[in-house]
């Protein structure tokens, strides 16, 4: 018998279709020779302080730091979680092999080895590696199943960031909170990815209230109705540009060259997850996150290829394939005509090998998409239309300067025209994406060099502008090119490996940002709050904030992908380097933050000493804090997501969410709270069920698959 082990039970059902084991069972499918079970994203996490020790139960400054001898794993507490572990551990130990059919990337790997490992796993290991979810392309897996061995260092890199996540964020979060933090529950909290993010944000804060704004005064002037600015700089002081266009009115205009350029304006690469979410951030005012969360679930419905890339680029296998995509793009067949009408080209800005590491740019499966959310479908036409663009034609343009004279002072201006619209068109009824400084199309009549004439100059005023606040989408780049400022697409592919965070984790880490009140948003535009900025303050380790420093750990990380470099040397780095932090944090005299006393604590709170015996007076209950919960089935963090629900902050792969209203009724923060913590609220009238004759009465319980239903 053989195992198949998916991530999520709606995948394992497509793949127990496919392999004709149609028989349900409880937790599994089996037929044809096949058992097709389920995890439901993290089974297993990282062991926490106190499962090494009890002393480590306790947030206490000497004993720090927490180096444990070895790392180990244990099962998340939740029932749901363990009744289906115990399943999979069944039938791991009874199949002559597994077929590791996880999310094909390294977090997918890190989950299913985790489960596997804690299964005590002895049998031979395959590995399903598919880019999407279509009954294609998992047929296809399975004719081409590798040997788990293949991905050995995937899993090495997935566990070196895992323990090093656990190394700096337990010892340094501990470390900063015990010596400085101020405002009883509060807790600094320090990440290897976090901080950094955090650290850029503060900086580019820290800019804009420094800003002192600053009159200047241009000359500009009109000549035969097109307008061109003096090419001297900015004038100061009012008086002396008022002199200068004394000056201007007493010349006349002349112009001294007038050139035209045609050239290129290249396609607009193939989406990776970070450009598709910075798109969407500037199109639609989408958060990362919601991106993320839009685009998997195309991906489950099978209308897109795996989206947490970091590429965008597709494996030279894939150019037979192409047309045949663009053919099922029914719903695009007027822009798909043209290209389909002649060979599709082999395009080297498309297709490359050498740029494609486990998967490819985003791309449509040609799965026809119906019955989507107005959300998931402004993500795939998004997709879909940058596919099709990719490999229309250039956009032909022409770009003139001219430049011109009165009396002494030089003048220019220039322009742009668009020839042939190349692949803007895929673009004509929308807006096509632009390059960062790009100039709208703007038409200039044709001068000849030495023509003369009257002209109407004036003065311009203006102020300098502070540096622009962080978007979502401009941070989301910041952190891809490690803090620097990139804008060509080349040179932005090359710094990827130095990038912080990773594209499918740079969402949360915002989220995170956001959710401990380190930075907030005011229309679009993220800003440092004033504890965020003590809390940088504050850290005066350069390694711990610097973005450069963090790209080199994230480079080492996927150096260990590829097999050339060491977990062990990784993992022995980070603990000398949380040592000597250790060290030095103990030893300083930074400042002291204060935080507000309503901001949440983390999961972890600070626990000096044991509680004594004598009794103690009896404080006042404190209001219910649903954010300050943990999700059950995966135990990250809630968020309230509008004013519909309580969901995971981990939502793009753990799923869970409580609405406000549910069958009918609606659900008191302390209902909810007993949800979470207890699996079930008290017993209550008036539950509304489906093709119930009347109100039903009972307990609101989550079963084991983390799904809502009513307990009589």
């Amino acid at each position: 018998m053989k195992v198949c082990i998916a991530e999520k039970p709606s995948v394992a059902r497509d793949i127990a279709e496919i392999l004709g084991a149609k028989q349900r069972k409880d937790g599994y499918y089996e037929g044809n020779g096949y058992q097709v079970t389920w995890t439901f994203g993290h089974f297993c996490t990282l062991k926490e302080p106190h499962d090494y020790t009890e002393q480590w139960k306790y947030w206490r400054l000497e004993d720090l730091p927490m180096i444990p001898s070895s790392f180990g794993i244990k099962l998340i507490e939740n029932n749901g979680v363990e009744k289906q572990f115990k399943i999979i551990e069944q039938l791991v130990q009874q199949c002559d092999e597994v077929i590791n059919c996880g999310d094909a990337g390294q977090e997918g790997e890190l989950i299913q080895r985790w489960v596997l490992l804690k299964a005590q796993c002895t049998v031979p290991v395959k590995r399903l590696w598919i880019s999407s979810l279509t009954e294609e392309a998992i047929r296809e897996g399975f004719q081409k199943l590798k040997d788990a061995a293949q991905y050995n260092n995937l899993y090495a890199a997935g566990s070196a960031r895992a323990i090093g996540d656990w190394l700096l964020g337990m010892n340094a979060t501990r470390l900063f909170t015990k010596k400085f933090a101020v405002g009883g529950k509060t807790v600094l909290s320090i990440g290897r990815v976090q901080t950094p993010t955090l650290a850029m944000i503060v900086a580019r804060q820290k800019e804009i209230n420094a800003f002192v704004s600053e009159e200047y005064w241009e000359l500009k002037t009109i000549y035969r109705e097109t307008e061109f600015t003096a090419t001297i700089d900015r004038i100061k002081v009012l008086d002396r540009a008022q002199k200068g266009l004394e000056y201007l009115k007493e010349h006349p205009f002349e112009i001294t060259s007038f050139e035209k350029k045609e050239g290129k304006e290249g396609n607009p690469r193939l989406f990776d997850l970070t450009a598709l979410q910075v798109e969407a951030n500037k199109k639609y005012a989408y958060s990362a996150d919601d991106t993320l969360k839009y685009i998997q679930s195309l991906y489950e419905k099978k209308l897109v290829t795996y989206p947490r890339v970091d590429t965008t680029y597709l494996s030279e296998d894939l150019h037979p394939k192409i047309a045949g995509i663009m053919q099922d793009l029914t719903p695009y067949a007027v822009l798909t005509a043209p290209l389909l009408a002649k060979p599709i080209p082999k395009l080297k800005t498309v297709f490359d090998d050498k740029k494609v590491t486990d998967h490819h740019a985003i791309i449509p499966t040609g799965v026809y998409p119906s019955n989507l959310g107005m959300e998931e479908k402004r993500i795939y036409d998004l997709v879909a239309r940058r596919f099709i663009a990719a490999f229309y034609p250039e956009c032909k343009i022409s770009n003139t300067t001219v430049l011109g004279k009165v009396g002494q002072v030089e003048f220019k201006v220039t322009g742009k025209q668009i020839l042939e619209p190349g692949w803007k068109e895929v673009y004509a009824n929308d807006v096509a994406p632009k390059k960062e400084g790009e100039e709208e199309e703007k038409i200039l009549p044709v001068f000849v060099v030495g023509e003369s004439g009257p002209h109407t100059p004036r003065i311009h005023q203006g102020k300098t502008s502070p540096p622009k606040a962080f978007t979502e989408a401009t941070l989301l780049r910041a952190m891809e090119t490690a803090g620097k400022q990139v804008d060509d697409e080349e040179m932005r592919e090359l710094l990827k490996d130095n990038g912080i965070g990773r594209p499918s984790t740079r969402a949360n880490i915002i989220e995170t940002l956001f959710r401990r009140k380190y930075i907030e948003k005011r229309k679009k535009n993220i800003y440092a709050t004033q504890t965020g900025i003590d809390l940088i303050d504050t850290i005066q380790t350069e390694l711990l904030k610097s973005p450069e420093l963090t790209g080199i750990w994230e480079r080492k990380l996927r150096l260990i992908e590829k097999g050339e470099y060491a977990m062990e040397t990784f993992k022995q780095e980070l603990i000398q380097m949380v040592i000597d932090l250790t060290i030095e944090v103990k030893t300083s005299n930074y400042k002291v933050i204060t935080v507000a006393p309503d901001q949440p604590a983390e999961k972890e709170k600070e626990k000096e000493e044991k509680p004594k015996k004598e009794a103690k007076p009896k404080e006042p209950k404190k209001a219910v804090m649903i954010e300050e919960q943990q999700c059950p089935k995966c135990k990250a963090h809630l968020l309230k997501k509008g004013n519909t629900a309580y969901g995971c902050a981990n939502f793009k792969v753990c799923g869970f969410k409580v609405p406000f209203e549910v069958f009918g009724k609606k659900l008191t923060d302390k209902q909810i709270a007993d949800l979470l913590t207890k699996g079930k609220t008290g017993k209550m009238k008036g539950w509304k069920l489906a093709g119930a004759e009347s109100d039903t009465e009972g307990k609101l319980i989550l079963n084991a698959a983390f799904e809502l239903e009513i307990e009589q």
